[in-house]
């Protein structure tokens, strides 16, 4: 674990729902230039990946109160799973984001300001589809450069714990987060229950991929992803943030 003594205060409370996940392997060296000092990437059975994600966020609280007209939202990120390097073996999983995407200026600031997360703000949307309760279908989508884009997935079947040792539980058991302030790499814990998943039938990703997140990540996320599948998300909290003294070596 992070050499926390106890837990940070709660800098953020929110429910995260219905996250789509499309993995994608790609290779590490695409992801080093984008890595925050101390850290190295990290990989499932060798292989590296990196997910697009979007999810519904509800109910957003900072410092336990709530911002008007700020509370639900849309997010669509890419993100890639990484280590700190100084706890070797001991280090827990954690995520760093190439571009986060919510539709409120305010909130991009916020997170670009306090964690130096890569947030931009443009307009989003989503549709969720569901009988007797259960999802069929779920989408989001954002404008770019004067065209609206999207990732979405058909769930199918009941959602189940994820399997121990799987790529999928590679994928959705993050606890940690980091990202680069000023040359300095911050660290800030996310606490919420196990997710179950659905398995889904189908996936698809309509995004300027070159134009938004670089043209070293086209080839990768052009084909058919390693996996998909949909989370049912839950309440989190994340703590605040540290800077930490890690070095580029």
């Amino acid at each position: 674990m992070p050499d926390l003594q106890q837990p940070a205060r709660t800098f953020l409370s929110a429910a995260w729902r219905y996250l789509a996940m499309l993995n994608y392997e790609i290779d590490p060296a695409v992801l080093q230039a984008h890595l925050p000092a101390g850290l190295v990437v990290d990989t499932w059975q060798g292989r590296a990946f990196a997910s697009m994600v979007g999810f519904l966020f509800l109910d957003a609280r900072v410092l336990g109160l709530p911002i008007p007209w700020h509370r639900n939202f849309e997010e669509v990120n890419l993100r890639y799973y990484v280590r700190r390097r100084d706890l070797g073996a001991a280090a827990p999983r954690a995520v760093a984001f190439i571009q986060e995407i919510v539709p409120r200026r305010a909130i991009a600031w916020t997170a670009r300001a306090v964690y130096g997360e890569p947030y931009s703000a443009r307009p989003m949307r989503h549709r969720i589809d569901s009988v007797a309760g259960a999802p069929t279908s779920v989408e989001y989508g954002w404008r770019f450069r004067d065209r609206w884009q999207r990732l979405g997935v058909r769930p199918q079947g009941a959602a189940q714990p994820l399997p121990p040792g799987s790529e999928a539980e590679f994928i959705a058991e993050h606890y940690w987060g980091y990202a680069s302030r000023r040359g300095q790499t911050v660290e800030y814990q996310v606490e919420h229950p196990p997710w179950r998943v659905w398995q889904v039938g189908e996936s698809w990703l309509d995004c300027d991929v070159a134009g938004l997140y670089g043209p070293e990540f086209a080839p990768f996320l052009a084909g058919p992803p390693s996996s998909a599948f949909l989370a049912e998300g839950s309440a989190v909290v994340v703590r605040q943030g540290r800077r930490l003294g890690l070095s580029s070596r």
